[in-house]
C-alpha cells in the first residue's frame, strides 16, 4: 500500500511515519507539510511543500491527513479531483467544514474519525451501551492533552458527548456545556458536561463520567503512546482500498478487521 501523509512535521505525522517503516506492506509515497515547516526538505522520506501534493496522488493509494481543519478542507478537495481514498484524523472542523466533508464523500471513500485507536471506538461504544440504559445519570467527560495542543476540547471528547446526548435522546447543541466559570452554574436536568485539561506531554485521557446517587461509573481511556493512533490510521488506510465512495469511520473500520 502506498500512502501519502499530510501533516508529516505533527505529533501524529512523525508516528504514522515511524509505524510504517516497521511495516513492510506499507510504502511512504510522500511525507508533506506546510510551507515554511522547518521539517521541509529533511527526514527519510524527504519531507515536501504541502503544495507539491498534486504531484503525488497519481502514484499513491490512500492519503492520510493530520493538519489543521482548513488545511484538511484543501488537501480532500484536490484528494476527490484525483479519486484518491482519504483517511482523515484531523480534529477541529466546524459545522460547515464537516458538511463539505460529506459533499466530498459521495464522490470518493473516506475514512473520518477524531480517534484512530481501537480502545477509543470501543470506548464510544460502551459510553452508548452505559447512557441508554441509565439515562437519568449525570454525565461528565472530562479529557486530558499535552499543552500543544490547539483544539479544545478534543474531538474524541466532542463525539463522546454527542454518543452519550443522543443515547439519552438529547440533541449535544442543547445540552453541552463546555467549561463551567460562572457563580450561577448549578447542574440542569439532561447537562453533558466537557472539561479539557492541557498540561506537560499527556498524549491523550478520556473519561467518561456516569453519575448517580450513592455511585458513579467512570469509563476511561488512556493512550500510552501515539502508535495505536498511528497503526488505527494504517488499518483504517488499507481498509479503504477498494471500497466505494461514501462517509465511514473507524467502527466501519473494525467491524471487518
Amino acid at each position: 500500500m502506498k500512502i501519502v501523509v499530510c501533516g508529516a512535521g505533527g505529533r501524529m505525522g512523525q508516528a504514522i511515519l515511524a509505524v510504517a517503516k516497521l511495516n513492510k506492506d506499507v510504502q511512504v509515497s510522500a511525507a508533506l507539510e506546510c510551507d515554511g515547516n522547518e521539517i521541509i526538505g529533511t527526514g527519510d522520506p524527504l519531507v515536501s511543500s504541502i503544495c507539491d501534493l498534486q504531484k503525488f496522488l497519481s502514484k499513491t493509494d490512500v492519503l492520510i491527513d493530520f493538519t489543521n481543519s482548513d488545511a484538511a478542507l484543501k488537501n480532500l478537495i484536490i484528494a476527490e479531483k484525483y479519486k484518491v481514498p482519504v483517511v482523515v484524523g484531523t480534529t477541529g472542523f466546524n459545522n460547515d467544514q464537516r458538511e463539505r466533508i460529506r459533499e466530498i464523500s459521495r464522490n470518493i471513500p473516506i475514512v473520518f474519525s477524531p480517534n484512530m485507536a481501537v480502545g477509543v471506538n470501543i470506548l464510544f461504544d460502551l459510553v452508548k451501551i452505559v447512557a441508554k440504559k441509565i439515562p437519568h445519570y449525570n454525565i461528565e467527560i472530562v479529557e486530558l492533552h499535552h499543552n500543544k495542543k490547539k483544539d479544545s476540547p478534543s474531538g474524541t471528547a466532542i463525539k463522546l458527548a454527542e454518543i452519550a446526548a443522543t443515547s439519552i435522546g438529547k440533541n449535544i447543541v442543547d445540552v453541552g456545556v463546555y467549561g463551567r466559570h460562572s457563580t450561577d452554574m448549578v447542574r440542569k436536568k439532561d447537562e453533558i458536561g466537557v472539561s479539557s485539561i492541557r498540561a506537560g506531554d499527556i498524549v491523550g485521557d478520556h473519561t467518561v463520567y456516569f453519575v448517580g446517587c450513592g455511585e458513579r461509573i467512570e469509563l476511561t481511556h488512556r493512550a500510552h503512546s501515539r502508535d495505536s493512533f498511528a497503526m488505527g490510521a494504517l488499518v483504517a488506510a488499507k481498509w479503504l482500498i477498494g471500497k466505494k465512495f461514501g462517509l465511514y469511520d473507524m467502527s466501519d473500520v473494525l467491524k471487518s478487521v
